[in-house]
């Protein structure tokens, strides 16, 4: 966890520690992460913003986790922030206990009881709920685990996709508030359940969430490969005209574009976008496959990140111009475009516009806002930038917990 002076310098000062107690120079760390040595001065220095392909590749090199690099997870400033985190402990023992037989005597409800108990986390995790969602979450996780221990057949695989949808929900909560041993760890959860209930677009949706590990170590060639070979594995259901595979396969298609936009290949990841935005013309707006939420709106907010993943602040303003998240948007997603968007404006050259994203942000869904990464980096850089830093920016960063 962070310390104050930690927070206030932000992922820079974080690189610059390790880079340090590796033994390394800026140029060297720069030659071993395959990035620019003015980047690498910029970061450290407060500057620029460093992006998530920034860490991931700086992590590699120095041989450290992102999160290090991040200040993850952050330390509870408030009496709202320890009880946001408080939910973790239990979340753990439950990852951890998720072969045993039920603990309890009491028979699980209903399947369809179930189902709509996971239908309900599902919604709480599109709105960013995490307190609420979180200790929701491991008692749900325990009476599916035991209602898998009490039905057999069909019964028992439509058990075992509601917990991979339940497992997805967690891993939500746990990467949100920076954990992401235990992100990583749900992930595992989601494949084996997806795998139990023998239901080829579950187990899609799993290659979806383990592209993202992928991703996030910077394995981004490995991540392109995985992800092609998960699309050609629901080949079959496309040709049937199947919406939730449609949906799949296009949002299997941002996750390419995301791995290729941190490797650096825009053309790549251009060409990922087309194809989901393809994809998205043949999905019903607002639907929620596999709680992927995939639709249009969904794809004009991918395009948006991509062209921030690449830097390219002015592209990614382009896009988003005209362009407001619709009423079917989960508040998770919109309030990600919101955040994007604010780096992009940054990167633009535009930090009025990139504090006003940013505020959108905190209005849409604070709880993700307050603990997001890049908001903070993106605050700490704003700040650095100011000669005279505003009322709205030092108010803005009271709000996060960040000392700038």
């Amino acid at each position: 966890m962070t310390t104050d002076d930690d927070a206030r310098e932000g992922i820079g000062g974080h690189v610059r520690a390790a880079r340090m107690l590796a033994g390394l120079t800026q140029r060297q760390l720069a030659e071993r992460a395959h990035v620019s040595l003015s980047l690498v001065k910029q970061v450290e220095q407060g500057r620029v913003p460093a992006s998530p392909a920034f860490v991931a590749a700086v992590a590699r090199a120095l041989g450290v986790a992102a999160p290090e690099l991040m200040g993850q997870p952050y330390q509870p400033r408030t009496v709202d922030d320890q009880r946001v985190h408080a939910i973790i402990p239990a979340l753990r023992r439950e990852l951890a206990a998720y072969r045993l037989p039920p603990a309890v005597s009491a028979p699980p409800r209903p399947l369809n009881a179930l189902a709509a108990a996971v239908a309900h986390a599902s919604r709480l995790r599109h709105s960013a709920t995490l307190d609420t969602l979180g200790a929701e979450l491991p008692g749900l996780l325990a009476e599916l685990r035991a209602a898998a221990h009490a039905h057999n057949g069909h019964d028992r695989e439509r058990v075992y996709g509601l917990l991979a949808e339940a497992y997805a929900a967690a891993g939500q909560v746990c990467w949100k508030l920076g954990h992401s041993d235990l992100s990583s760890l749900c992930t595992d959860r989601i494949e084996w359940a997806a795998g139990q209930s023998n239901d080829p677009l579950a187990m899609a949706a799993g290659d979806f969430y383990r592209a993202g590990e992928l991703i996030a170590a910077a394995e981004w060639t490995g991540a392109l490969t995985f992800l092609e070979q998960a699309r050609g594995r629901i080949t079959g259901l496309l040709r049937r005209v199947d919406e939730a595979a449609v949906a799949m396969h296009g949002v299997l298609h941002l996750k390419s574009g995301l791995a290729a936009a941190r490797a650096g290949d825009a053309p790549a990841s251009d060409a990922h976008l087309a194809e989901a935005a393809d994809a998205a013309r043949h999905v019903t707006p607002g639907s929620d496959h596999y709680r992927l939420a995939f639709d249009a709106d969904s794809v004009r907010i991918w395009s948006v990140g991509l062209a921030v993943e690449r830097r390219d602040g002015t592209e990614a303003v382009k896009r988003a111009a005209d362009f407001t998240p619709g009423r079917t948007t989960p508040r998770e997603r919109a309030g990600h475009h919101w955040i994007d968007l604010a780096r992009g404006f940054q990167l633009h050259g535009q930090r009025d516009k990139a504090l006003h994203s940013l505020l959108l942000a905190r209005q849409t869904s604070p709880q993700q806002t307050r603990y997001h990464p890049q908001v903070r980096e993106t605050v700490v850089t704003l700040a650095e930038q100011e000669r005279r830093r505003s009322d709205t920016i030092a108010g803005f960063a009271r709000w996060a917990g960040i000392r700038v």
